[in-house]
């Protein structure tokens, strides 16, 4: 897969070597030229010293042969820049966009070409919520412009769901359970798999859906 990343930062050079080290072709574009000829000897990427702001200069790079553009820059005006000529100049299939200001978090949706956002501290919200909360919905992560999220319930003792096979669930078009954890242990589920207390159950469900979702795993 090939990757381009806009944003020389620590994060977006954290990316980079991440995807580099999983075998990915990866590219890297940043304005500081004295940036990238310090980071260029320290990461066997492809480095470009140019503003990713600039359609002429994503054209340069390549930017229409890319798999992935990852928005990384720690300025969410030019990460919306990025995502946007990206997705409407060069016809990226998947765009990720880093979220700096959970303030900002409404503007990354599809019409600024963010497929994926990423917000760093609603992440560590969801994450924090998710590891106390039990028979309460946490959003994991937004998709598409928000219209779809992962979200993840642990079915507390009086759950509905409990004892019930994902088939009789009646979890309705606009949901999946995508995965079930138990006892640290990852199941795959099938129609037949009996939902049980203490399962950490994760939902792709569209904020249609959502309240269904919540009434079927939590009740109330």
């Amino acid at each position: 897969m090939r990757v381009a990343i806009a944003g020389g930062g620590s994060v977006g050079t954290a990316i980079a070597a991440e995807l580099h080290h999983n075998g990915h072709d990866v590219l890297v574009i940043e304005r500081d030229p004295d940036l990238v000829s310090r980071l260029r000897d320290e990461l066997d990427v492809t480095w470009v010293a140019a503003d990713a702001c600039e359609v002429s200069s994503l054209d340069a790079a390549g930017l229409a042969t890319v798999d992935v553009v990852v928005a990384a820059t720690g300025d969410d005006e030019d990460n919306l820049v990025v995502s946007l000529l990206a997705k409407q100049e060069f016809a990226v299939p998947r765009v990720v966009a880093r979220v700096n200001h959970p303030k900002n978090q409404w503007l990354f949706t599809e019409s600024w070409g963010v497929d994926v956002s990423v917000s760093t501290p609603q992440l560590l919200t969801a994450l924090v919520e998710e590891a106390v909360s039990v028979g309460a919905l946490v959003r994991l992560l937004r998709f598409e412009g928000g219209s779809a999220h992962l979200v993840e319930v642990t079915l507390a003792d009086d759950s509905p769901a409990a004892g019930v096979t994902v088939a009789d669930l009646g979890i309705p078009r606009d949901a999946t359970i995508v995965a079930v954890v138990r006892d640290d242990r990852l199941i795959v589920p099938r129609g037949d798999t009996r939902l049980a207390v203490g399962d950490e159950v994760l939902v792709l469900v569209t904020a249609e859906a959502e309240d269904t979702v919540q009434q079927l795993l939590i009740g109330g």
